[in-house]
């Protein structure tokens, strides 16, 4: 690969962390449920306030990349601890993002919903972006991918396996540190439903011209 091709392509890594950012805050904002990989430190973001939802986005990824290096062993490469930094930049940029957005705070059921839906739209565009970028994995689906290989499994069976089990680990702190079921709502659902209908929407749009630009 050549390094102006290189230097495009972790570009488009960073700008697609922003968008991602952006699509996590709207869901945030909307105060409905968040995606469910993002759930958990949501979760922990209203149970503990103290930390940020990025900040907790940025312990939950960490935890993650711990988690392929013990599933993986000697197959952990070096290079998957870009994952820390990609880590660190997608929890600033949501706590930026949820700041520019509480600007124009929800003022009926609505208006959050249709948060939602914009948010699932972004995450949509970000998540098409990263995969078209295809440098850095972002440490849940990379955590996802080192499952599926240790248990021989399909990629896509564990997504599916590893979405529920953030889903069920929400709800438990939820009930832990709110005695009660939060941040993980009707959105939560709407995320797990609709995100990746998005993803293939934007990659028919947009990875053809994009792949192209980045490969001139």
């Amino acid at each position: 690969m050549r390094k102006k091709e290189m230097i495009k392509r972790y570009v488009l890594c960073v700008v697609s962390l922003f968008i991602l950012a952006f699509g996590v805050a709207f869901t945030k904002v909307g105060d409905l449920g968040v995606s469910p990989i993002s759930s958990v430190a949501n979760v922990l973001s209203i149970g503990i306030p103290q930390l940020s939802i990025g900040n907790w986005l940025i312990i939950t990824n960490c935890i993650m990349i711990v988690i392929q290096a013990i599933l993986l062993r000697r197959d952990f490469k070096l290079y998957q601890l870009l994952q820390i930094p990609v880590s660190l930049l997608f929890g600033y940029f949501t706590d930026f993002g949820v700041w520019v957005i509480s600007f124009l705070p929800p003022e009926s059921y609505v208006v959050r919903i249709l948060y939602d839906v914009i948010g699932i739209v972004v995450l949509g565009l970000g998540i098409s972006l990263s995969v078209t970028a295809n440098v850095i994995m972002n440490p849940p689906e990379a955590a996802v991918l080192a499952i599926a290989k240790v248990m021989g499994k399909e990629f896509g069976s564990i997504k599916t396996f590893f979405d529920l089990s953030c889903v069920t680990i929400s709800v438990l702190l939820s009930l832990i540190f709110c005695g009660k079921i939060a941040g993980v709502r009707e959105g939560t659902l709407l995320c797990a439903c609709f995100v990746g209908f998005a993803v293939k929407l934007f990659n028919k749009l947009t990875k053809e011209k994009v792949t192209a630009f980045l490969e001139k």
